[in-house]
């Protein structure tokens, strides 16, 4: 870790860091939509998940390769967690 002042000096002022604004991931907005491939299932099953997604209320369009297609990093959550699935390894 770094040896960072918890205040600086800014035009005469003290200024004390935002740890909080320091630590937050800013999500990308390049990328999306995505097709995702790792949550997809058998291309036989698309109409499935599509029922699925229509029967709890999560918009989301399945291609016929039967890939979700997430519209951003929000709507990926909601679809994930919709279908019981967690990706520990993506931001909060």
């Amino acid at each position: 870790m770094g040896k960072a002042p918890r205040t600086v000096m800014i035009k005469g002022k003290m200024a004390g860091r935002s740890f909080q604004a320091e630590s937050n991931s800013v999500p990308p907005t390049k990328g999306w939509p995505i097709e995702c491939v790792a949550s997809g299932v058998n291309a036989a099953d698309a109409q499935k998940l599509r029922d699925h997604f229509d029967s709890v209320g999560v918009k989301t369009e399945v291609s016929n390769n039967g890939n979700p297609i997430y519209t951003d990093s929000k709507h990926r959550r909601k679809a994930l967690k919709a279908r019981g699935f967690v990706d520990k390894a993506s931001y909060l």
